[in-house]
């Protein structure tokens, strides 16, 4: 995924133009288009004992088209869209508008944690989805030849193993062919699907939702759990606003309404069609769809297909990953940039390994897309749920709405999230587990990191010296001013840094030139290159520098003190430039506020994250670290 520039970003999002179409078609409706492999066979095998009654398909039918209208096409691409962070979207965009709504420390809290659950939830998608994806698409070749059925697993494991294999590379050579091999996809689901509906225009009945009603009064507790199954067909529809940010509103809203849902719709009812007249094509109904010479390149499409649905959900994993690093919720992660231009094209190695791993041991585990899809439901259903609480905060206080407007929006919109939850977790023995417990210890881990950092940075403010005082005693000190230009790094505005009073306290001397550099990480997307620096002289050739960065940006401190330079505002030459950094050596403190396995996890979390150096882009031989020891 691409980000734009702050800027022209700004200006060219949102406009309708031929290459923006392609791209929504191939990174934000990638997942949610290859759902048809799969929703409505899953569905329906909760009823295949004693064969399936046509009344049965037309309701499992009306469930999936005003599932896709009510929570697709009316929550999201109606409602949530309009909850932008400055353009972008996605829940950490939603959690940081509804942190400037909320007040109160205890109501930060709480909108901090729904962000955490959130973003959670969402690395626990981001594994399930290759791997139900892949699989299902692989799955075709056994209705090309049964003969394909042991080759199946090896060659979905082939696929993915390569998919993760070329992320270094970036997915700027690729991301070209994404759009018009997705636009080829849904047309050829569309007139696979139109094809059927032509030979049996009865299944159109299934539009009427009181099919649905009259399926969900008949089965009672079993219409309430195959609602787990029906959540399938909406998987992929936090996409449309995680990724307003790279194509605006517009773009995906008009391919949505005039491309994607029809062709999906067309696709599901020409499945149950072919359901009406063949029963015993439930085996597969998606490739049986198509006419028998046409099977295998439409296994080699869906393929193809899937690996541009996966990939999309990797890049978006990374995207997160990095969202979450900016906004204090992760330690530092190694962020390698996969292109000059692009500051979005980004990989993310940790992340890519951890995804590789998960996604294996599911392929494994399940073997197949039935298996996968018990496990699938419940990480969207949970997303489903933290955005709608979210942007129910965000509309109301941001927005303006009125209590009335939002209570008449949400109510039903809430109470389907509601029952799509609850019924996915009613296949938490089966499967649900997976997300469940990769929620669990992603939350653990956020939260632990979150809280720690809170506590390190109010003990470094009660052990450090105010700035001012320091700049007031100076002049009296009588220290030694030696050549160079000394920069540290120091996260506190007003505080001294303590490698600064190490320096003095060791070596005796202060540089000529002395800038303090905090970086700011601020919770909007991107910053305004008029606000991106920002320098203060304290005191004579002593400057404060201010770098603000948005949580879709990564932080240069070299390239912005070259630009300072360059302005005049700073002196700054790299050759006589020395970094000095703190290495906080985290102990436990007398009187604890974290609970031991959280002091564990948060020690282990803190000499694991990525060395200021690598994340800030500093040279290594410039850098000067001294340690101190902290107690949390």
């Amino acid at each position: 995924m691409t980000s734009p520039s702050a800027t022209a970003g700004t200006e060219a999002r949102g406009r309708l133009t031929l290459a923006a179409c392609l791209g929504v078609l191939g990174v934000v409706y990638g997942d949610i288009g290859t759902s048809p492999l799969y929703a409505l066979r899953v569905t329906l095998h909760y009823f295949t004992e004693g064969g399936i009654e046509r009344w049965e398909v037309f309701g499992v039918l009306s469930l999936i088209f005003w599932s896709l209208t009510a929570t697709v096409t009316f929550k999201y691409v109606a409602v949530i869209l309009r909850a932008d962070n400055r353009g972008e979207g996605g829940i950490l965009a939603l959690m940081a508008l509804a942190q400037r709504s909320t007040t109160t420390p205890r109501g930060r809290l709480l909108v901090i944690m729904a962000g955490i659950a959130g973003a959670s939830l969402f690395f626990g998608d981001g594994i399930i989805t290759p791997a139900i994806s892949v699989l299902s698409a692989v799955e075709g070749l056994k209705v090309v030849d049964p003969v394909f059925e042991r080759a199946v697993l090896p060659i979905a494991l082939a696929i993915l193993l390569l998919l993760f294999a070329v992320q270094f590379r970036g997915t700027a050579r690729m991301g070209f062919i994404f759009g018009p091999v997705c636009a080829v996809w849904f047309a050829v689901m569309a007139v696979l699907g139109a094809a059927e509906i032509a030979r049996n225009p009865e299944v159109l009945w299934a539009l009427s939702p009181h099919h649905a009603l009259a399926f969900a009064l008949h089965y009672h507790v079993a219409a309430f759990v195959a609602m787990g199954a029906v959540v399938l067909a909406v998987t992929g529809a936090e996409a449309l606003y995680a990724d307003m940010g790279h194509f605006g509103r517009r773009p995906i809203r008009v391919m949505w309404l005039g491309f994607v849902m029809p062709a999906l719709a067309l696709n599901y009812f020409g499945q149950g069609a072919l359901l009406l007249r063949e029963p015993a094509a439930i085996e597969n109904p998606f490739f049986l769809l198509a006419p028998e010479w046409f099977r295998l390149p439409l296994v080699l499409l869906a393929c193809a297909a899937t690996v541009i649905a996966s990939q999309a959900m990797i890049t978006g994993a990374y995207s997160v990953a990095r969202q979450c690093v900016q906004l204090g919720l992760l330690p530092r992660l190694v962020v390698r940039h996969t292109s000059a231009t692009e500051e979005g094209q980004i990989y993310l190695p940790q992340v890519n390994a951890m995804l590789l791993i998960g996604v294996l041991i599911l392929v494994l585990e399940f073997k197949d897309s039935d298996s996968l899809a018990a496990a699938y439901g419940f990480a969207v259903t949970g997303t489903f749920l933290v955005s709608s609480a979210l942007a129910m905060l965000v509309l109301r206080r941001h927005f303006g709405w009125s209590a009335l407007r939002v209570v008449l929006v949400f109510a039903p919109l809430a109470t389907l999230d509601l029952i799509y939850f609850a019924a996915t977790a009613t296949k938490v023995p089966d499967g649900g587990y997976v997300p469940l417990l990769l929620g669990l210890v992603l939350f653990a881990l956020m939260l632990t990191w979150y809280q720690g950092r809170q506590l390190l940075l109010q003990r470094m403010r009660q052990d450090s010296l105010p700035l001012k005082s320091f700049l007031a005693r100076l002049p009296q000190s009588r220290t030694i001013r030696v050549p160079g230009i000394a920069i540290f790094m120091t996260g506190e505005q007003d505080y001294l840094p303590g490698a600064l009073l190490h320096n003095l306290k060791h070596n005796k001397v202060l540089h000529e030139d002395v800038l303090f550099v905090t970086v700011v990480n601020e919770d909007i997307p991107f910053v305004p290159e008029a606000r991106r620096r920002e320098v203060t002289e304290l005191a004579p050739r002593i400057y404060r520098v201010v770098l603000r960065y948005g949580f879709q940006e990564s932080p240069h401190v070299p390239r912005e003190l070259e630009t300072l330079a360059a302005r005049g505002e700073i002196r700054f030459d790299p050759m006589q430039a020395s970094y000095f950094l703190g290495r906080e050596t985290i102990v436990a403190a007398a009187v604890p506020r974290l609970f031991g396995w959280q002091q564990w996890l948060f020690r282990v979390l803190a000499r694991n994250a990525v060395p200021a150096t690598e994340f800030f882009r500093i040279p290594s031989d410039r850098v000067v670290e001294l340690g101190v020891r902290v107690a949390v």
